[in-house]
């Protein structure tokens, strides 16, 4: 192993300077995260190219930049910094070791995960979990969370991730909103409705059922299901929804699909956490207890 003298180590503020830099892109946002001014953040980064002895800036139209081999090191000091702030908050929070920071997706986290949760109460009655919402992507180097529910490819940079469930989605509307069952064509029509998260959800739709032909207009975008759920309730339209946020209004007449057709979408939800060295025993305990909530799907491998 090499022995690092005092020297040889840069400042804890430049290391932060150029990690803010790579993952916000510009001086002023680094400098306002890091409650220092402009000028503070360049000198640091000034200080950093002096004792690396080399360029780890360019300066492109009055913007930082960082070069290609800047961006490496910053991605391993982003490493380093998540591993640093777990460590103190293990060292100062012994308290809190038993807590679980948890960022949910709120339709999914109301209607999958909170009939679920007592169980996990009753096999561990010494953790407790915070919830937090979160309706995009989350930076758990850059937010106080633990742990995320999340729908997508699980290809999240530096996570690891458990599948939870498959995505199955289905057109939905008020029973008086056709005056017969439509056609795809007529479908196509129709004022249709999506989650903002999923732009070109209607469009892979209509692509699964062979229909090659354009949507006639935009659907209307919304950023929560649950709003999208009152809306169609309304009789605003078509809305593209899971099966799992309808299945009661389907059963009980309040809704129908208009259009049967495949809804299987290729993403899927997931439990999502830190990759470290050491994960927190709380996400661990949480991990492996919603491993065995899975129903009909192997959720492994992570």
């Amino acid at each position: 192993m090499v022995k690092l003298t005092r020297s040889d180590l840069p400042s804890m503020a430049s290391l932060r300077a150029i990690e803010a830099l790579d993952r916000l892109k510009t001086a002023s946002a680094v400098a306002k995260e890091l409650s220092q001014t402009q000028s503070a953040v360049s000198r640091q980064l000034q200080l950093l190219e002096q004792q690396l002895g080399q360029d780890i800036i360019t300066r492109r139209n009055n913007r930082l930049e960082l070069t290609p081999k800047a961006k490496e090191f910053a991605e391993t000091i982003r490493t380093a910094l998540g591993m640093i702030q777990s460590a103190t908050q293990d060292l100062q929070f012994e308290d809190q070791a038993n807590t679980l920071t948890l960022g949910i997706l709120p339709a999914f986290g109301m209607r999958w995960l909170m009939p679920k949760l007592g169980d996990f109460s009753k096999q561990h009655p010494d953790i407790t979990i915070n919830m937090l919402t979160r309706l995009v992507p989350f930076n758990f180097d850059a937010e106080p969370i633990d742990a995320a529910l999340h729908f997508g490819d699980a290809n999240w940079a530096n996570t690891s991730a458990m599948r939870l469930k498959s995505e199955y989605v289905v057109p939905v509307c008020r029973p008086d909103y056709f005056v017969e069952p439509p056609t795809l064509r007529l479908l196509a029509a129709s004022d249709l409705m999506q989650i903002m998260s999923r732009p070109t959800s209607w469009s892979d739709w209509f692509e699964q059922q062979g229909f090659d032909q354009d949507i006639k207009r935009p659907a209307t975008s919304y950023d929560q299901f649950s709003t999208i759920h009152q809306a169609v309730l309304a009789g605003l339209g078509v809305a593209l929804m899971p099966n799992y946020l309808v299945e009661e209004d389907l059963a009980r007449g309040i809704l129908i699909c208009p259009y049967e057709g495949d809804g299987q979408v290729a993403q899927s939800y997931h439990l999502v956490w830190p990759k470290r060295d050491r994960i927190k025993p709380a996400v661990r305990k949480f991990r492996d207890w919603l491993a065995g909530q899975v129903e009909g799907e192997d959720p492994y491998p992570r």
